[in-house]
């Protein structure tokens, strides 16, 4: 058996990315993609940095529009936008769960190099705990 996740956010080239890698590191079961309203057609470089630090590589992974998945049915659709200023995308696919786990962009931090790298890192983080916990706590009972 496995789980079908589509995970949403607006550029789908950082946020959404790394909660793709990660759920697809949880377990093989998992079917997962991820796409944005706006495509940027590109993953964010940074993004790739901070997720090979920890030996998950998201660098083969496309940045898609969502369009790609409307025709499919889906286990869970999870938007993972964070401010107010956000416009967070809405599926309008076949979805059995939609959730929303939001989380800051780091990729529109301003300062030191240090500090951008640092809000990648915490929004890493971040996106990892958050993952795991709808892993451990929802999916993984279904499998």
């Amino acid at each position: 058996m496995s789980v079908k996740i589509l995970i949403l956010c607006t550029g789908n080239s950082c946020r959404s990315q790394m909660a793709h890698g990660f759920l697809s590191s949880f377990d093989d079961r998992l079917v997962v993609r991820s796409a944005g309203t706006e495509a940027s057609g590109k993953l964010n470089e940074k993004a790739v940095a901070v997720m090979k630090e920890i030996d998950i590589d998201i660098s083969h992974h496309t940045s898609d529009s969502v369009e790609d998945y409307l025709g499919e049915e889906w286990d869970y659709v999870v938007t993972v936008c964070g401010g107010a200023n956000e416009n967070c995308p809405a599926f309008l696919g076949k979805v059995k769960h939609r959730l929303h786990i939001g989380f800051d962009d780091p990729s529109h931090a301003t300062g030191t190099e240090a500090f951008i790298r640092g809000e990648f890192i915490r929004v890493r983080d971040e996106i990892r705990e958050g993952f795991y916990k709808l892993y451990t706590e929802e999916i993984l009972p279904q499998l």
